[in-house]
């Protein structure tokens, strides 16, 4: 197994070691789980690189990559519901998305078909991660200047979920034909 795929499933291990640290009631609980958040979302980039950069793409890391980045996402998102920062209807919207495209993604795959990232879809994810990373903050620094930075940043990731679903599925029509 090679470095990058070891990143990557070191990332998916760290996804119940965050949920642990986030809703459990211990000193400085918060603060570790949004560093194992951010660790393993600067990861997801990491992983992608050394597997680029050493020509060492494998069928393992492109199946677990995505995994990875829709386990880490949904796992903060669930909790921030759980904790009454995230209105439930924002995570299925989310997490409704990343099924259809990753059924969407089978279905192609079955047919030889490999569907490229987009542009849309990264801005996605940096979206969420932003809003995940502005709610576990509880808005702060914004909250110091009264700017409600969390709602904008939230707001902002469902419309562009939105957006690259819509774009992901017209892209790829073909392989519903």
């Amino acid at each position: 197994m090679n470095l990058a795929n070891k990143i990557t499933i070191l990332r998916i291990l760290l996804v119940p070691i965050f949920m642990f640290f986030l809703l459990t009631k211990i000193p400085y609980g918060v603060t570790i789980a949004v560093v194992i958040f951010i660790i393993a979302a600067l990861t997801d980039s990491l992983d992608g690189y050394i597997a680029r950069s050493r020509n060492q793409i494998t069928k393992l890391g492109k199946f677990m990559d995505p995994l990875a980045d829709k386990l880490l996402v949904t796992a903060a998102l669930v909790s921030l519901v759980q904790m009454d920062k995230l209105p439930a209807w924002v995570t299925v919207i989310i997490i409704s998305r990343e099924i259809i495209v990753s059924v969407f993604r089978a279905v192609a795959a079955s047919e030889g078909i490999v569907i490229a990232a987009s542009p849309w879809g990264k801005a996605k994810t940096i979206s969420q991660i932003v809003a995940i990373l502005v709610l576990l903050f509880n808005n702060y620094p914004f909250r110091l200047f009264n700017i409600p930075f969390d709602t904008i940043a939230v707001w902002t990731a469902v419309i562009l979920t939105i957006i690259s679903g819509f774009d992901y599925i017209n892209k790829n029509k073909q392989v519903l034909m």
